[in-house]
């Protein structure tokens, strides 16, 4: 059975997709972008800001699921300038500290020209 799930603690998907969906006991976030969940707006223009926000929305949809950071197994990074990979590493390494499989590419264009995105699959106990 799919769970939607839904959490004002991070952005509101503005197409038609779930923030995440949890069947049995993993949980698949949809690719999460530095939108402040409180006024909507991107935040900042530089790459740390951005990872932090986009780490906090994630951590949002993971503790509404009933899970954590701990618990992610995998994460998919999208960032728009591959110059930005320390930068970013350097958060990412902050909340991610298992250590999960990670794929991380460099791409053209993010929605709303943001410098990146994650998406996580997790376990949820």
């Amino acid at each position: 059975m799919l769970r939607k799930i839904f959490t004002k603690k991070a952005p509101e998907a503005i197409g038609c997709y779930s923030q995440a969906i949890q069947y049995d006991k993993i949980l698949f976030s949809s690719g999460q972008i530095p939108i402040n969940p409180e006024n909507g707006e991107i935040v900042s223009k530089d790459i740390v800001s951005q990872a932090e926000q986009v780490m906090k929305n994630i951590g949002a949809i993971l503790n509404e699921a009933g899970t954590d950071y701990c618990s992610v197994v995998k994460t998919t990074c999208f960032l728009s300038d591959m110059n930005d990979f320390a930068a970013f590493n350097e958060v990412y390494a902050k909340y991610f500290t298992e250590k999960p499989a990670r794929s991380c590419v460099a791409v053209k264009t993010l929605p709303k020209n943001v410098l990146c995105e994650v998406e996580v699959i997790a376990i949820v106990e």
